[in-house]
């Protein structure tokens, strides 16, 4: 199909890209199509875990280096903000090699599992690119500034075990495994209380990005205490079964 589809069933959405015999590699139309797709899951409140998968070797080589400085309708930086600011839980299942921009776009996203095979780098130095300001942010709040200076200023490529222990990937799993892993993990969150998960994760991602708004967490907080789901767990918990939860 070559664009990136959106699929959404029940409190699971998929964005899944469709090039893998060009290593999945995004240009214009695509980034449109995955800034749009993150409109409508963050407008579909039954929606509370939005995972990003590809088919073939890799999981995705970036923006088409072929393509830099042409038009575009917004931009990678604009596109991979929305994506770490969606209101669902992100999750991005990479399977195999992720490379330039696509690092910054799993970084964006909440969890990152990933698998034996998997390998990175970030080729910007190579290719006289300067990168984007929340990028460069991305990678010295998620992995540190020295881990972020040696990926950036070196181009060097690590392996999937590098990945994890510098903090790269949240998961690292048998290949076997992959889809079990992901599919455990989305269950787990689903089964949480969405207005709580939700509250906490914006919150979260704001402190790592020193934005932290005390007033609006005030606010979230006294939605949350009025809310039928904390009434509902705190019943489900004196009764001892498994709360339903409905985000509201």
């Amino acid at each position: 199909m070559g664009t990136p589809t959106l699929e959404i069933d029940g409190h699971v959405a998929l964005i899944t890209l469709h090039r893998p015999d060009q290593a999945n590699r995004l240009g214009p139309d695509d980034l449109e199509l995955i800034y749009q797709y993150v409109g409508q899951v963050n407008d579909t409140p039954d929606v509370r875990v939005l995972r990003i998968e590809s088919g073939g070797k890799y999981f995705c080589s970036g923006y088409d280096i072929k393509r830099l400085g042409g038009q575009r309708t917004v931009d990678f930086e604009t596109v991979v903000d929305a994506l770490e600011m969606a209101r669902p839980v992100t999750i991005a299942v990479i399977h195999g090699g992720v490379y330039g921009g696509a690092t910054d776009m799993a970084l964006a996203c909440d969890f990152r599992v990933g698998v034996a095979q998997t390998d990175m780098f970030m080729p910007a130095a190579r290719l006289g690119l300067h990168y984007y300001a929340s990028g460069l942010e991305r990678y010295v709040q998620r992995m540190g500034v020295n881990n972020a200076k040696r990926l950036f200023l070196t181009a060097e490529k690590i392996d999937a075990h590098e990945m994890f222990r510098v903090g790269y990937l949240t998961h690292l799993v048998k290949d076997k495994t992959l889809a079990q892993a992901v599919q455990e993990l989305t269950g787990t969150i689903v089964d949480m209380a969405p207005l709580a998960i939700a509250g906490m994760k914006k919150h979260l991602t704001r402190i790592g990005q020193g934005r932290f708004d005390r007033q609006e967490l005030e606010r979230d907080l006294k939605v949350i205490m009025a809310s039928e789901d904390l009434q509902e767990g705190r019943t489900a918990w004196s009764e001892k079964r498994k709360p339903v939860f409905k985000g509201r």
